[in-house]
């Protein structure tokens, strides 16, 4: 460990807040050092429903959180317009609930500043043909999606722009403690195994709920309870708007439209946070998210389900309350100084995605303070990369090509003028199902932190789509390979690892298509490739 570095601010976790907290503490001036022990949206970011909440969901029980959120979502749409698809939303009423609570609903909605108008069961129907016909009652809501691949990619772009040192695949494997004092961290690099320690003045955990383990490096004891949440994937864009169930929050009660997809969500239940790292899917957790969905899109029923996935919420009990029983799902900020009597170190969690750039606001203006930096945010106003307002010109043709632009331009923006295209080799299609070309694929490898195969499906939807890394895994590998100069061995493995983390997601819903669609896939890549060999024990291909 001879290596010494020296930063303002070292940042632990590349999620969305992480990556909003490294862009905020760039643009007011700080020498910033960003730390992910894996790649980008490893954790919660990248297993959530992609829902740009109003608010509304929380009103009735949380108003602040709501106001929150309404605030966040007017102010997303116009710095991260590329990431968000504004579909609007509906807050549903069926003849097994309970009528009168729309009435509770509006008006909590209401006193949040959330705009909520009662419309007719006929003309909720008329605007999103997918509801259940059979609704009592309808409220429609500022509701959205918003792609959180894209939202922290272009986070960190903006934040290395901004003169933020970013890396992935180092961990934090202990924290640099002298005289009651943080002053910063040793890494060790998780492909080579060599440790640095690098030196700060101060140290922001947003890792999550993955940050008690890095308070517990300082001595100190941050309360989460983690919250596991139960998705499915379905294999077309069944609704236009998103749907949710006009009561309390329950399981399975949003239906959130994604790209060409949807998205069932989400269950809710308590888990031990030293099973974070390896949460299956239940039988049981598939069966309620699609009987509960059918109720608010009976077309559920008959659509083709191409995953499932879960991911954890990072969710803090009150310090005088170690029980959980008073469990926060807003905002935590914790000042180690004032609460622990240990300097030079922050607690940014709690939250939602969608409150990720007020959580790094709050979390940027207590390191400014105590750094003695006076410049004020700027992150909600500042549009990110790929969401300026300079239109995207040229490379659009009347052929095929056109829709892989298309396709680029929703997931870059305004970037997309900036990706490799106009020759045979650059316009070759990767991807069929999400119109990946391989000039894509090598942007993403020049600029956006990509490794391996599962780095760029979540930079580019490679293997994201209906066959699930079945045509497109070994093209991928083979264009990341040339691209990346990685050796055919590591690709090799490096294929075998991504194929077997598809079959992960598909194991819990395989029957029917999926089934078959998983048969051909081990049909390809285990009884032709061999790539099982590669695989590892228990990892499989479609087993």
């Amino acid at each position: 460990m001879d290596k010494f570095e020296e930063y303002d601010v070292v940042i632990i976790g590349g999620g969305i807040t992480g990556a909003g907290t490294a862009r905020d503490c760039a643009m007011r001036g700080l020498k910033v050092l960003e730390v992910e022990k894996y790649d980008f949206t490893n954790g919660a970011t990248g297993r959530n429903h992609g829902l740009l909440h109003s608010g509304a969901r929380y009103a009735v029980t949380d108003g602040e959180s709501a106001s929150e959120c309404i605030k966040e979502n007017m102010t997303l749409r116009k710095i991260a317009s590329h990431c968000v698809d504004e579909t609007d939303g509906l807050f549903i009423t069926l003849p097994e609930d309970d009528l009168s609570y729309q009435k509770t609903f509006v008006e909590a909605c209401t006193r949040a500043g959330i705009r909520a108008d009662i419309i007719s069961p006929e003309e909720a129907r008329r605007i999103e043909p997918a509801v259940n016909p059979a609704l009592t009652g309808a409220v429609r809501v500022p509701d959205a999606s918003i792609d959180p691949f894209r939202l922290t990619t272009a986070n960190i772009i903006d934040a290395r722009r901004h003169g933020a040192t970013v890396r992935t695949y180092e961990e934090v494997v202990a924290l640099v403690v002298e005289n009651a004092t943080v002053k910063g961290v040793v890494l060790r690099n998780n492909h080579t195994g060599e440790k640095t320690e690098v030196r700060s003045r101060l140290v922001i955990n947003a890792a999550g709920v993955w940050g008690q383990n890095i308070a517990r490096m300082a001595g100190i004891t941050v309360n989460m309870f983690p919250a596991k949440g139960t998705l499915l994937i379905f294999g077309h864009r069944v609704n236009n708007m998103v749907i949710n169930r006009c009561r309390k929050p329950a399981n399975a009660d949003i239906l959130v439209p994604d790209d060409s997809v949807c998205v069932i969500g989400t269950t809710s239940d308590r888990v031990p946070l030293d099973t974070v790292d390896d949460l299956r899917v239940t039988p049981e957790e598939v069966d309620i998210l699609i009987k509960e969905g059918e109720k608010l899109a009976p077309a559920l029923g008959s659509t083709r389900i191409l995953r499932a996935y879960c991911g954890v919420r990072p969710l803090v009990a009150a310090d005088n309350d170690p029980s959980g029983r008073n469990i926060s799902r807003g905002i935590v900020l914790l000042d180690h100084e004032q609460r622990d009597g240990m300097k030079g170190f922050i607690t940014i969690t709690g939250g939602k995605m969608m409150t990720y750039r007020l959580m790094a606001e709050k979390a940027t203006d207590l390191a400014c303070k105590k750094l003695g930096v006076d410049k004020k945010c700027e992150t909600a106003t500042t549009p990110l990369p790929g969401s300026e307002t300079t239109p995207v010109e040229g490379r659009v043709s009347h052929d095929a090509r056109q829709y892989s632009f298309f396709a680029m331009e929703g997931r870059h923006g305004t970037m997309t003028t900036t990706i490799p295209a106009g020759t045979p080799e650059d316009d070759a299609l990767v991807c069929e199902c999400e119109n990946v070309t391989a000039g894509e694929v090598k942007y993403a490898v020049d600029k956006l932190h990509v490794h391996n195969l599962i780095n760029l499906r979540r930079r580019t939807r490679i293997g994201m789509g209906t066959c699930q890394g079945e045509l497109c895994s070994a093209r991928g590998a083979n264009v990341l390979c040339k691209v990346a100069k990685m050796e055919a061995e590591k690709a090799e493995r490096d294929l075998a690892a991504f194929v077997c983390e598809r079959w992960k997601g598909m194991r819990p819903v395989a029957w029917g298509d999926t089934l078959n669609e998983a048969q051909l896939t081990s049909l390809i890549y285990e009884d032709l490739c061999g790539l099982n060999q590669l695989a590892g024990e228990g990892k499989e291909i479609a087993r």
